[in-house]
C-alpha cells in the first residue's frame, strides 16, 4: 500500500564500463554483456592481471550540469568528479526537479578510493622534484572537494556527507539518505556512490591475489578464481512520496527504498564469516524495515565478487535467510559484467536493481560454467525477462562492513504514464 511517507526514487544516473546512462546500462545488463577490457589508464606491467571495468568518462564540456560551475573549477575536475557530475546530470534531469528545489536537499556520497589518481600524480611529481601544480593536486585529492563540486553543480546548500566504508559505502549512502528523510531532517536527497580505477588500488588487489587471472570473473562458479576491478558512479534523487507528488513528479517515481540494514562482521579483516552471520543480520534488518519476508523476496542482486570465500559466505546467508523458500529466490551478480566498483558498487548495483524492477528483467551472470553447490537458490545465468516487485541488493566490504538495501517496484495506475529514461 502506498503512503505519502514512502521514500521513493524519482531519478537515477549511472556511468559504468557498460556505458553512459540508463539505456546503455539497462540493455547491457539485461543481456549480461561482458564490458571488461584491457586497462590503458595506467601501466599494468608487472601485474598478474591487465583487464578491468574501465569506463568511458566524458570530458567536462560534455556534461551539462557542469555549466553551473566556475570555469576554473570545472577545468580542474578530475576523473571521479566527472563521473559524479555525469551521474548527477542524468538523475536530476530524469527526476524533473528544479535546481532551486535541491537547495534544501542533502548530499550523501559513498566512496573508497576517492581521488586516488590525483594522489598518485602528486607522489609522482614529488618524486621527480617537480613542484608545478602540486598545491592544486593536494587540494582536489581530498574527497570533500569532490562532494563540494557536486553540491555546487546541483545547487545543494545543506551539509554533504561522505561515507568511506569499503565496499559497502555506496549502499550505506542510500541507507543514510533513507534514514535522514524518514526522520524528517530532509525531504529530498541526492545519494549514491563512485570510485575510479587507480593504480595503487589495482596493484593492491593484485598483490593479494584477489583478482581473477581469467578474462572474466565467475561469481558463484565452482572454480571461481577472484574478482575484477571496475569503476563508475550511480546517483539517485530520493524524496518522500508526498514531496514528489507535491512538485508534480508522481509519474516519475521508479521505486521505493523500503528497507536498509547495516552490520559489522568481526570475523577477519578481509575474510567473511564462512556462515555469513553478519550478512544474514544485514539482510534480516533490511527486510524487517521493509516488511518483507523470504516469501515476498523475488530477486537478490548479490555482492557476488567471484572470490572463493565471499561467495560461499553470502550463499550461506541467503540459504539461512530464505530457508525452505530459497529455491524461489533469483540471484545474480552483475560484477561479472563490469567488475567490482568498490565504494561505488552498492550504488551502481542498486541502480541496476531499479532497472530490473522497472523494466521487468533479471540481469544474468553469464560467466558461470558450473554453479557452486551453495547455489540452492535460482542462479540466473541466461537473459531472463520477469516482472518482479521486490528485490534487495547486498554490499559487503573489507573490515566487515555489510549493507543491504530493499527496493520495491512502483506500481503504476492505469492512467499513469510509463517512465522510460
Amino acid at each position: 500500500m502506498q503512503s505519502p511517507t514512502d521514500i521513493v526514487i524519482t531519478g537515477v544516473g549511472i556511468l559504468t564500463a557498460m556505458g553512459r546512462g540508463w539505456r546503455e546500462n539497462a540493455d547491457g545488463f539485461r543481456e549480461g554483456r561482458n564490458a571488461l577490457r584491457s586497462i590503458d589508464l595506467f601501466s599494468t606491467e608487472g601485474q598478474r592481471v591487465h583487464h578491468g571495468g574501465q569506463a568511458e568518462v566524458p570530458d567536462i564540456g560534455e556534461i551539462p550540469i557542469a555549466e553551473n560551475l566556475p570555469k576554473r573549477r570545472a577545468a580542474r575536475a578530475d576523473r571521479p568528479t566527472r563521473m559524479l557530475l555525469t551521474a548527477a546530470d542524468e538523475a536530476i534531469t530524469a527526476s524533473g526537479i528544479e535546481r532551486e528545489m535541491l537547495a534544501d536537499g542533502m548530499l550523501m556520497l559513498g566512496t573508497s578510493a576517492g581521488a586516488m589518481m590525483v594522489g598518485e600524480e602528486y607522489f609522482s611529481e614529488a618524486h621527480a622534484d617537480r613542484k608545478g601544480g602540486q598545491a592544486t593536486r593536494s587540494h582536489i585529492y581530498q574527497p570533500q572537494v569532490q562532494a563540494a563540486v557536486l553540491a555546487e553543480a546541483c545547487g545543494i546548500q545543506r551539509p554533504a556527507q561522505i561515507i568511506a566504508n569499503a565496499c559497502a559505502s555506496g549502499a550505506n549512502s542510500i541507507g543514510h539518505a533513507l534514514q535522514y528523510i524518514k526522520t524528517g531532517r530532509a525531504e529530498i536527497a541526492v545519494a549514491g556512490g563512485y570510485d575510479a580505477l587507480a593504480k595503487l588500488v589495482f596493484a593492491g588487489f593484485d598483490s593479494l591475489q584477489a583478482l581473477s587471472t581469467e578474462d572474466v570473473p565467475r561469481p558463484f562458479d565452482a572454480k571461481r578464481q577472484g574478482l575484477a576491478i571496475g569503476e563508475g558512479a550511480a546517483l539517485f534523487v530520493i524524496e518522500t512520496r508526498a514531496h514528489a507528488e507535491a512538485r508534480g513528479a508522481g509519474d516519475k517515481i521508479l521505486a521505493t527504498v523500503a528497507g536498509y540494514g547495516a552490520t559489522t562482521d568481526i570475523h577477519h579483516l578481509t575474510q567473511p564469516n564462512p556462515e555469513g552471520d553478519a550478512a544474514l543480520q544485514s539482510m534480516t534488518e533490511a527486510c524487517a524495515m521493509a516488511g518483507v519476508t523470504a516469501t515476498d523476496l523475488e530477486y537478490i542482486n548479490s555482492h557476488g565478487t567471484g572470490t572463493p570465500l565471499n561467495d560461499i559466505a553470502e550463499g550461506r546467508a541467503i540459504q539461512r535467510f530464505a530457508c525452505d523458500e530459497v529455491g524461489t529466490i533469483a540471484v545474480s551478480s552483475t560484477k561479472a559484467s563490469i567488475g567490482h566498483l568498490l565504494g561505488g558498487a552498492g550504488a551502481v548495483e542498486a541502480a541496476i536493481t531499479v532497472m530490473a524492477l522497472t523494466e521487468g528483467f533479471l540481469p544474468p551472470t553469464t560467466t558461470v560454467i558450473e554453479p557452486d553447490e551453495v547455489c540452492t537458490f535460482e542462479l540466473i545465468r541466461e537473459p531472463t525477462n520477469r516482472n518482479i516487485t521486490t528485490a534487495l541488493t547486498n554490499s559487503f566490504g573489507f573490515g566487515g562492513a555489510n549493507a543491504t538495501v530493499v527496493l520495491k517496484k512502483e506500481v503504476k495506475s492505469q492512467s499513469s504514464k510509463v517512465i522510460s529514461q
